[in-house]
């Protein structure tokens, strides 16, 4: 009998503990929202010429600033961590914001993408930096872009235009529980606080098309 609890504590509790940890705390519930009904695009043109929009889409949202190409390695590590593992989702796009004058370098940042990447799920947009500035402002985030108008920062953006993070709890709760976006700097942020809240909106929208489609077949 000691024989069969000591194993059961050295080899299963353990495996146990391990799936639990790693399916997310914040697994269990709805991704908070941050800011509701966010503006749309302007009139901002892709590299391709395409206007680009945030309706009916989950958007990962960028903010490149001036300095892609110096950046480049924060969207080498999205691309490893996120994108590539989710970018044939249909409803799913990664839009990055640049100043105009720097369509060159986001094109090359591209060019740099594509020998190991579909980067069809890629957009790179346009703006004026007032319209970037103004268009970051009425997100109204508690981080604020660089004097290049970047940031190292991601943003979770549903198909309503909602902003998603973590609001965190109660006053006591650590100030860390709140998340408005996640630092591509860093690729431990990105796999684990943002592909654990990546995975909640992902389930939100599959059990609700699960929940209309099940209604439709009633009807």
């Amino acid at each position: 009998m000691k024989k069969n609890i000591v194993l059961f504590v050295l080899f299963v509790l353990p495996i146990v503990a391990y799936l639990f940890f790693a399916s997310g705390v914040n697994s269990f519930t709805k991704l908070p929202i941050i800011t509701p009904k966010i503006a749309d695009f302007g009139n901002w043109k892709s590299l391709d010429g395409k206007k680009v929009s945030l309706d009916k889409k989950i958007t990962v949202l960028g903010f490149s600033g001036t300095d892609i190409l110096g950046n480049r390695g924060n969207y080498f590590n999205l691309n490893e961590k996120i994108y590539k593992r989710y970018h044939g989702f249909e409803d799913l796009q990664f839009v990055v914001i640049c100043p105009l004058g720097t369509e060159t370098e986001a094109q090359k940042l591209v060019d740099a993408l594509k020998p190991f990447t579909d980067v069809s799920g890629w957009e790179f947009i346009f703006a004026s930096p007032d319209d970037i500035q103004a268009f970051y402002n009425q997100l109204h985030l508690k981080g604020k872009l660089d004097d290049k108008l970047g940031t190292s920062n991601v943003f979770i953006v549903d198909k309503e235009r909602n902003l998603r993070g973590r609001k965190g709890g109660n006053k006591n709760e650590k100030d860390d529980e709140y998340k408005e976006g996640y630092d591509t700097f860093h690729p431990s942020e990105l796999s684990n606080e943002m592909l654990d809240d990546f995975k909640i909106i992902l389930y939100e929208y599959r059990a609700a098309l699960k929940k209309n489609h099940n209604a439709t077949k009633q009807l």
